[in-house]
């Protein structure tokens, strides 16, 4: 892509329309290297770098949490009413409840990638015929923006707190694996407000 092109990608509207993170092999790569490189530049605008979410020592800036709202807002209706079991939960108290902030960030490092690998990525498909390609990948490329950023510590003394947030998430990912596919990717999609409403709790200002 030339600079031209880069000029006149980010002239829309403030903010980088990238394309859908979730695309053919061939391709997939090259767009989601040119869209989280847009949404990165943005991020360091002014205006962005007063909003970020703090995760304990990691952080992200230049997400704005009504934009992910709006997003889920739009397939909310859809998701939730193809969602026929009820009597299970992924995102329960047990995986989400009394996180500590420095689990946080090793927690929602964890969950965005398994979105973005498992989730998205498998639910693609089914996007494209609903019409909710536009909805899903701007919570796509949002998670990505977030995920880029968080640098969750790897160092020996930090493995009790890396040990807590996996065992958070391993209950998260065997209630995933106990259902059908399909059921459990619209039902991990149904859950994204409760994931939301979680994240929101680190959104600083």
């Amino acid at each position: 892509m030339n600079f031209q092109r880069l000029q006149s990608l980010w002239s829309l509207a403030g903010r980088p329309s990238c394309p859908p993170l979730l695309v053919m092999a061939s391709r997939m790569q090259m767009a989601t290297l040119t869209c989280l490189s847009l949404l990165l530049l943005w991020s360091q605008m002014p205006g962005a770098q007063g909003q970020k979410f703090q995760f304990g020592p990691c952080q992200a800036k230049g997400v704005v949490p009504q934009k992910l709202w709006e997003a889920f807002w739009a397939v909310k209706d859809t998701m939730q009413a193809q969602d026929n079991i009820t009597s299970v939960r992924l995102l329960r108290q047990e995986v989400l409840q009394n996180v500590s902030a420095a689990e946080s960030c090793y927690l929602v490092h964890t969950l965005l990638e398994f979105y973005l690998k498992t989730v998205f990525k498998n639910y693609h498909n089914r996007t494209v015929e609903v019409r909710t390609l536009k909805s899903f990948s701007t919570l796509a490329n949002n998670f990505v923006l977030i995920m880029s950023q968080l640098q969750p510590s790897q160092e020996n003394e930090m493995f009790a707190i890396r040990d807590s947030a996996h065992r958070r998430f391993l209950l998260f990912r065997r209630a995933f694996k106990q259902l059908d596919m399909e059921a459990a990717l619209t039902k991990a999609l149904g859950e994204v407000d409760v994931l939301l409403t979680w994240m929101q709790k680190f959104y600083k200002f």
